[in-house]
């Protein structure tokens, strides 16, 4: 089971991938592949939707915002709540996604597979950032979470047809 940090250090010693490195086209191409919105906020503004507080991103019903200094990480983790949820419950998000502990494992699993679809990012610096941020898991890592402790966070994905028999991203037809 995955834990979410429990504070986040926005601080620019903080050596996670953020936006501004990446750049918005490439994730806004990605999150518009599964109907999702990305909005960037402008770098002095609050981030709407944000559980965290910024620089974490945010979410209101399919929308994600975000900021250059918003991590890779988050945003993908945001959106992946956002993916994982039917229209209907998509439509009711403002900030709080979910309060379902096998969603939210699977989100973290899901999350890496995401950075897979960005060039330059990958599920390995995905996961680095997670612990860097400060998610913990019981086996002290995320890339241990995914690759030993997270079946159940793989069946829930498979189940919702979200990643296929060999654990690769199923992208909406």
């Amino acid at each position: 089971m995955a834990s979410l940090p429990l504070s986040t250090d926005a601080s620019p010693a903080a050596d996670v991938l953020r936006l501004a490195d990446i750049g918005f086209d490439a994730p806004r191409a990605l999150l518009q592949r599964f109907g999702l919105v990305l909005v960037q906020v402008p770098d002095d503004a609050p981030i709407p939707g944000s559980y965290w507080g910024e620089p974490e991103a945010g979410i209101i019903g399919a929308t994600v915002y975000a900021r250059a200094d918003t991590p890779v990480h988050s945003l993908l983790h945001e959106a992946g709540h956002l993916i994982v949820l039917s229209p209907e419950r998509r439509a009711a998000v403002h900030t709080d996604a979910t309060d379902s502990i096998p969603e939210e494992d699977a989100v973290c699993v899901l999350q890496g597979l995401l950075g897979d679809a960005l060039p330059g990012v990958g599920r390995d610096r995905v996961w680095a950032d997670m612990d860097t941020w400060g998610y913990t898991f019981r086996l002290g890592s995320a890339r241990a979470y995914v690759e030993h402790d997270a079946e159940s966070a793989w069946a829930w994905l498979r189940a919702h047809g979200l990643v296929d028999a060999d654990g690769m991203l199923r992208f909406p037809v």
